[in-house]
């Protein structure tokens, strides 16, 4: 293994690319600590000890920049809300159907789109984020030192500046680095916070006979149980069901073109970690406004009782969202009939099946099939490590969303870094025997 990570040192523009991508995932982490003007983080650090609800799940994928007060509090999730928009609204609207099809040129302007969408929905909730600080009063103590005439605007301000720094930043790694950089930035907040989870954890299972607050049989059932996930998540996310294709032959003058056979890979988990994104937002969204309105609303109070993580309805709920947009975003990052329409035009089929709409028809049926077990096994990931954690009574931090990104990342970054090695013929992380991160067969 040694030896096959010493060939990355033997090509020049990928060790650059490496070496660019660290320093700017460096960048952010120093952003985290940088706090927005007017604020007081000792005290914010102390409220967000106690508040839960849709806030903690933001400060997860920040990577601890909400409970910071940063300038990077919003994080990139305002861009990725705004991707996810302008894909649904290019489902509905004809003119961006048509800017999506015409290559690179289109997406540029798709890209300037969903950049436009990002600084407007930042300026939104930076004004509901900075109106929520000046609300929180703790102990006696503000979070906001400022008048609000001059706080307003300058957090409003320094928040969106941050979030579209964090978009070019992750704009920047997907263009000069090693790719992915959107992704990558979730991941290294994820992650910066694993250390303090784990020595957080080793504390309470280090003390002697009763001082113990964690038995060291559910740490060894906890790990044991990790390890397991993680080998289940790598699985599935390569899990693929490759439909044959075949390709006509063609007469061009005195050349033959064509007669090839190729297959059409469908992943098991078309939709990613939306579906978890998604459902978990949703269903802490009513804890969050049970935070604003205190114990004034007696309705809230019970919706935020009624929805607490790992009780059984929220676990009930929880899935039954999981699946619905599972199949909802499936359906939009996927377009059968588009497919079926590029295979006939460049003379592909598959065999048995008619060209056009029964092409699409039957993809549709295998890509509905593999989306339930796609479903099916969001949910399993979602849930079950968050159950077995709360009956262990265990603080360390082992949601399935936060794992299904940095396993996802993990893979997808080690694939283009051994894409680039073999490409110069290099060996990449498997030896002579080729990639050995592929789409396993369904």
């Amino acid at each position: 293994m040694v030896s096959q990570f010493s060939n990355i040192a033997k090509v020049p523009e990928l060790k650059r690319r490496i070496l660019f991508t660290i320093a700017m995932l460096a960048v952010f982490r120093i952003g985290v600590f940088v706090t927005v003007p007017g604020v007081d983080r000792v005290v914010m650090n102390e409220y967000m000890g106690q508040v839960g609800g849709l806030f903690s799940l933001f400060n997860l994928f920040t990577g601890g920049a909400m409970e910071q007060v940063s300038i990077f509090a919003l994080g990139i999730m305002p861009y990725i809300s705004a991707s996810i928009i302008i894909s649904l609204v290019t489902v509905v609207i004809p003119q961006l159907e048509e800017l999506k099809k015409e290559g690179e040129s289109g997406q540029r302007k798709i890209n300037q789109y969903t950049r436009y969408g990002t600084v407007l929905i930042c300026l939104v909730q930076g004004i509901g984020v900075s109106a929520w600080l000046a609300s929180i009063d703790y102990g006696g103590r503000s979070v906001v030192t400022w008048d609000s005439f001059y706080f307003y605007p300058m957090a409003v301000l320094t928040l969106t500046t941050g979030s579209v720094f964090l978009m070019w930043l992750g704009e920047q790694i997907t263009e000069k680095g090693i790719g992915n950089g959107i992704s990558l930035l979730i991941f290294a907040g994820i992650v910066a916070r694993i250390p303090a989870a784990l020595y957080s954890t080793w504390n309470l299972a280090s003390g002697q006979g009763d001082a113990a607050q964690i038995k060291p049989i559910h740490l060894l059932i906890f790990g044991v149980l990790m390890i397991a996930t993680i080998g289940f998540i790598i699985f599935m996310e390569r899990g693929q069901r490759r439909i044959p294709i075949q390709y006509a032959k063609r007469v061009v003058g005195r050349k033959v073109y064509g007669g090839q056979s190729t297959h059409l890979p469908l992943r098991i988990n078309t939709a990613g970690v939306i579906p978890p994104i998604f459902a978990s937002s949703i269903l802490m969204f009513p804890a969050t406004l049970a935070n604003f309105w205190g114990s004034d609303s007696v309705i809230m109070q019970y919706l935020r009782n009624w929805l607490q993580p790992g009780t059984l309805t929220f676990n009930v709920l929880y899935i039954a969202l999981i699946v619905f947009f599972t199949f909802f975003y499936t359906a939009v990052q996927f377009n059968p009939a588009d497919v079926a329409d590029n295979l006939k035009k460049y003379g592909g089929f598959i065999p048995g099946i008619r060209p056009g709409k029964k092409t699409a028809e039957y993809i549709d049926t295998v890509l509905g099939r593999i989306t339930v077990g796609g479903a099916i096994y969001l949910s399993a990931i979602c849930v079950l490590p968050t159950v077995l954690q709360t009956k262990m009574n265990l603080p360390f931090y082992f949601g399935g969303t936060s794992l299904l990104i940095v396993v996802g990342v993990a893979l997808d970054t080690v694939s283009q870094i051994e894409a680039h090695l073999i490409t110069r013929h290099y060996e990449g992380f498997t030896g002579s025997k080729g990639p050995r991160i592929r789409g396993r067969k369904g």
